[in-house]
């Protein structure tokens, strides 16, 4: 196919080709008009206001220098062509702008606020990372490691260790995703947990995920496992759920079943095959139900939808920055059949391509 040169496009190509440059080179805008929002309470003080509030009502809420207010409006309109608020004219004399959410928008507040995410994706830690990348993508792999150790010398998990608000920061954003996918998964294939009477979340954190679940399944005994530096701080619970300090390279503790939720993709082939192993070692046979449930991206699972294709390829892009990878049925495939797990694995899509998968022992063992 012969392209057209710039200079032969029709006004009309030549501004939808600049919209698409524009997006890319000031993508990143959206997102940091986000976090402000977050950082600010604009959502928060939407809500507090029964979904409706104006420039006025939201910049008293937030504290807002009154000189920032007429700048606050410039925030409100990118998020409203975005599709994180809604803009509309109010009824009254004074025809002011109301400000409300768009269903996207109710996912930084109320019950199942997932803010936390948008504060561990934007932190500067994590975006400094990908001023990293083009070096990175020059470095032999022996020695680069991954774009944050290139970007700030050690890895994300020793920079958690040692820094407690990154630490903070990443463990509630876990805690967010988990509160709101693990009742869409409980809803809709809470099957996988029938039948099982002990469960170990590895890699869990504080426990979100296995709240849910001992909460929706009383009669299941819960434990999560995790380094000693996220179990020290893990919040008190009510004693459902038990707290064991470890490394997972290591060993896990016994039970019927393992939950891996967003672990694996977090690690190279050689290291999954490595933790699906000693997940292996802690669960029973097959015919005695013991199984691992992982709750993972799996590309090209979802919906045939340039959207969904465009969310799988930025996540893809985004664990690039721990060396981690969203992997399809078929890498994941030979990670589990490395592991020594059956080939008669079972993939369930909750949410397009983020998936539940059941994998087993081989039955001759």
């Amino acid at each position: 196919m012969t392209l057209k040169l710039l200079a032969e496009l029709t006004p009309q190509e030549l501004l939808a080709a600049l919209g698409v440059f524009h997006h890319h080179v000031l993508g990143y805008v959206k997102s940091m008009a986000l976090k402000c929002a977050v950082d600010l309470g604009v959502p928060n003080a939407i809500h507090r206001r029964g979904g409706a509030a104006t420039l006025a009502d939201i910049a008293a809420d937030t504290a807002v220098h009154p000189a920032k207010v007429a700048d606050l409006r410039r925030v409100m309109e990118l998020l409203s062509t975005t599709g994180i608020c809604t803009r509309s004219v109010n009824g009254g004399d004074d025809g002011a702008i109301v400000y409300g959410l768009t269903t996207a928008g109710r996912f930084v507040v109320g019950d199942r606020n997932m803010s936390p995410l948008v504060k561990f994706v934007v932190s500067p830690l994590v975006v400094s990372c990908f001023f990293s990348l083009p070096d990175w993508l020059k470095t032999e792999p022996s020695a680069a490691g991954s774009p944050f150790e290139v970007a700030h010398g050690c890895s994300q998990w020793e920079m958690a260790s040692k820094d407690a608000a990154f630490n903070d920061v990443i463990n509630e954003s876990m805690v967010a995703d988990s509160q709101t996918f693990l009742e869409v998964v409980v809803a809709t294939v809470g099957h996988v947990f029938t039948g099982v009477s002990s469960l170990v979340d590895v890699g869990g954190g504080h426990g979100a995920t296995t709240k849910i679940i001992a909460r929706e399944f009383p009669e299941i005994k819960c434990s999560v496992l995790d380094l000693p530096h996220v179990v020290a701080q893990a919040p008190a619970g009510d004693g459902n759920v038990q707290f064991i300090a470890g490394d997972m390279f290591e060993s896990v503790p016994p039970a019927d079943a393992v939950v891996l939720k967003n672990i694996l993709h977090d690690w190279s082939d050689n290291d999954c095959v490595k933790i699906l192993q000693r997940c292996k070692e802690a669960i029973p046979t097959r015919k005695d139900g013991g199984k691992v449930i992982l709750i993972e991206m799996v590309r090209g699972s979802g919906p045939a939808d340039s959207k969904i294709k465009q969310v799988e390829d930025i996540h893809n892009l985004f664990m690039l920055c721990i060396n981690g990878i969203e992997r399809d049925e078929h890498e994941w495939k030979n990670i589990f059949c490395a592991a020594g797990f059956s080939h008669d694995y079972k993939i369930m899509p909750v949410l397009g391509p983020f998936s539940v998968i059941e994998i087993y022992p081989c039955m001759n063992e």
